[in-house]
């Protein structure tokens, strides 16, 4: 178990070594080498796959991979005492592009898909699709990871929810970097329109200003939030990812 979670980095970014013969290769277990860390969740989770594919989440857009990370990543924060409403998971598909509609919010108690709508990333995080990230002050980028949404507030773009970023080195100053989700007019159909892909924030999840409330009310007050990109570096030193998937592990044998 030990050799397995040491290996688990390896699992998410599904690379195979350079060399076969090597000797990091060999001391990875046959197991480990042939374990596919997103069947592991779905053996493992509480939520089981099934909603993904009865809410015909495929074809909403959201990847399975995106789901089945977002599921098991939240189990692991619940049992670890890191958030308290395990009945909403918000997931922000990065994959997609911005004139894609990439959040959804699943009420997982009811199984059903509570919002899909549209969500901005970071001005410097790319144009139509986000593809840098980061945890620095003043970046303007979008951070990856697990959040834990807390209180609302009325701040300067209006009704808008602090996020409490839980992953140390890709999320956790978004408190001091003013991370936040709130409302704002450029993300919009018209935006998309004009010009290829919504308007840009300087980090936020912003959403748009119809809908801005009615999800903020939903997700408010610790429940779980999940940024997903494909991205090698976030899948490899993901501290919360590899605890999760040990813990999958260990429940599904």
């Amino acid at each position: 178990m030990f050799i397995f979670i040491l290996h688990i980095p390896f699992v998410f970014a599904k690379m195979k070594p350079e060399n076969n013969n090597s000797a990091a290769a060999q001391s990875v277990p046959l197991a480990a080498k042939a374990l596919n860390i997103v069947d592991v969740a779905a053996k493992a989770a509480i939520i089981p796959s099934s909603l993904y594919d009865s809410l015909k989440l495929n074809v909403q857009g959201l990847s399975r991979q995106a789901y089945q990370y977002a599921v098991m990543g939240m189990q692991y924060l619940e049992e670890a005492g890191k958030i308290s409403n395990n009945k909403i998971i918000s997931i922000i598909d990065f994959s997609l592009p911005s004139y894609e509609k990439r959040l959804f919010v699943i009420n997982l108690e009811q199984h059903k898909l509570l919002f899909h709508t549209y969500v901005a990333h970071g001005v410097n995080s790319g144009k139509a699709y986000a593809v840098d990230f980061s945890n620095n002050p003043e970046s303007n980028k979008s951070s990856l990871g697990f959040y834990e949404t807390m209180e609302t507030y009325n701040g300067k773009n209006g009704y808008s929810l602090h996020l409490q970023g839980l992953e140390k080195g890709f999320n956790d100053k978004a408190d001091s970097r003013a991370i936040v989700m709130h409302g704002a007019d450029y993300v919009s159909e018209a935006n998309i329109a004009s010009q290829g892909f919504l308007g840009r924030s300087w980090g936020c999840p912003a959403v748009s200003e119809q809908l801005h409330k009615p999800i903020i009310n939903t997700i408010k007050n610790g429940s779980c939030l999940f940024i997903f990109s494909p991205n090698k570096r976030y899948l490899l030193h993901s501290k919360i990812l590899k605890q999760a998937a040990a813990m999958a592990y260990n429940n599904s044998n």
